[in-house]
């Protein structure tokens, strides 16, 4: 975008991108010198009116780096108490105090930035993001405010979606907290009796795992969420958050993965059984193969078996990508014929991870070549060509043109190191 470089027309511009919110607009404006706390007619600031807009993402573009210096203490108190004057009334509450407008807002869910959501509400010719308890938390972090865990743990369960930009604040400043004492009050909620806020806790411990893996605590934190994870779930009875507790754990590295797995596997709630299979997927080391135990195999396959399709996925996922045996070819037809078109892709995708040119197999992909969905034969394609199968230039002559998402997919390139590895040199 062209940048204006007159002041006044600068500030409308950036007044227009927090209206529209365009947060990659408001930080191009910011980076060419926009000014976000200038007065406007009106009393308030862009700044400010970002705030009572509801998107993180807009505050976040027009705070800068420096707002903790740059903004004056009674402004900083201007903008707390927006945020939690809009957060306490709720957003469609205050829209219609403001608007004085009767009848049913129009909500609809919307990307904030990256996989951030939050709802935004149309009402009498008013727009706002609910997303003020974000703002709210953002805020006080910039301002070096410390708010009790409490606090942030209730505006991280406020909305039930796990990708509302509320709860990804309250994630994020918990985990940007290094002291002991937060860290030891946002765990103890895993003892809460509300189901919602231990749930919360499980998405604590992994945002930890994931943020201090390269740090020098990370060994200690390692092992402390190990070790909760591994004790909690023994004891959870709430089938969702025992579904996030295996969730997280097939992500950990812990000795009990293959127990829990196969203790979990016949639980009554399909939501707890499809994150078994999980359990049983990741290597050891990276020059040490997997191997599955008997009893694993035969877990496996009884999920595959399962009434819901979810968890028939997820288990033939994991089953295909280990070398076959008899009972596991009997299995292989099926799973390629289920009705939940989700099985026959990751089975797909499974059998495309070994290399072990099995007859039977090879078979079952040159007839899922024939089928009408681009992504089943894509698959099949690449299934023959890790295994050095003489048909793979015809499989993938089936394929057909890729149209966009596949940028960055390693399958088509399967062709390519099939003809590495199997015609000769033209040099």
């Amino acid at each position: 975008m062209t940048e204006p470089t007159d002041p006044d027309e600068a500030v409308a511009a950036l007044c227009a991108a927090v209206a529209a919110y365009d947060h990659e607009a408001a930080e191009e404006l910011m980076a060419a010198g926009a000014d976000p706390d200038r007065a406007l007619p009106d009393g308030t600031t862009p700044l400010l009116r970002a705030v009572e807009g509801g998107s993180p993402a807009v505050v976040t573009a027009l705070l800068g780096d420096d707002a903790r210096q740059r903004l004056p203490e009674a402004e900083r108190g201007r903008l707390l108490e927006a945020a939690r004057r809009w957060y306490g009334a709720g957003a469609e509450a205050e829209l219609r105090r403001l608007t004085g407008a009767a009848g049913p807002a129009d909500v609809a869910w919307v990307t904030d930035s990256g996989y951030d959501s939050v709802p935004e509400i149309t009402l009498g010719g008013r727009r706002v993001r609910a997303g003020h308890g974000a703002v709210l938390t953002d805020l006080e972090w910039e301002f070096r405010i410390l708010a009790p865990v409490a606090e942030l743990v209730a505006r991280g369960v406020r909305s039930p979606r796990r990708d509302h930009v509320d709860q990804n604040a309250s994630l994020h400043v918990l985990n940007s907290r290094v002291s002991a004492q937060t860290w030891a009050e946002a765990v103890a909620f895993r003892h809460d009796p509300d189901p919602v806020r231990r749930g919360f806790v499980v998405d604590v411990i992994r945002y930890r795992l994931w943020g201090w893996a390269y740090t020098a605590h990370a060994g200690w934190y390692e092992k402390e969420c190990n070790r909760i994870l591994v004790e909690w779930e023994a004891v959870e009875t709430d089938a969702e958050v025992l579904a996030r507790l295996l969730d997280a754990l097939g992500e950990a590295e812990v000795p009990d993965r293959e127990a829990i797995g196969l203790r979990r596997a016949g639980h009554p709630d399909p939501g707890v059984r499809r994150w078994v299979p999980g359990l049983f997927d990741h290597w050891v080391a990276v020059d040490v193969p997997r191997v599955l135990s008997p009893e694993v195999r035969r877990a496996l396959r009884e999920l595959c078996r399962d009434e819901d399709g979810e968890v028939r996925a997820a288990a033939a996922g994991v089953l295909a990508g280990e070398d076959p045996e008899p009972a596991d070819l009997e299995l292989l037809p099926d799973l390629l014929r289920d009705p939940d078109p989700e099985v026959v892709r990751r089975t797909l995708r499974g059998l495309g991870s070994v290399t072990r040119a099995v007859p039977e197999v090879a078979e079952l992909l040159v007839r899922c070549l024939d089928s009408e969905d681009q992504d089943v034969r894509l698959s099949a394609a690449h299934g023959l060509a890790v295994r050095d199968d003489p048909r793979t230039p015809e499989a993938y002559a089936k394929v057909g043109p890729l149209g966009p998402g596949y940028e960055n997919d390693h399958r088509p390139a399967g062709l390519w190191r099939w003809k590495f590895r199997n015609l000769p040199d033209p040099s």
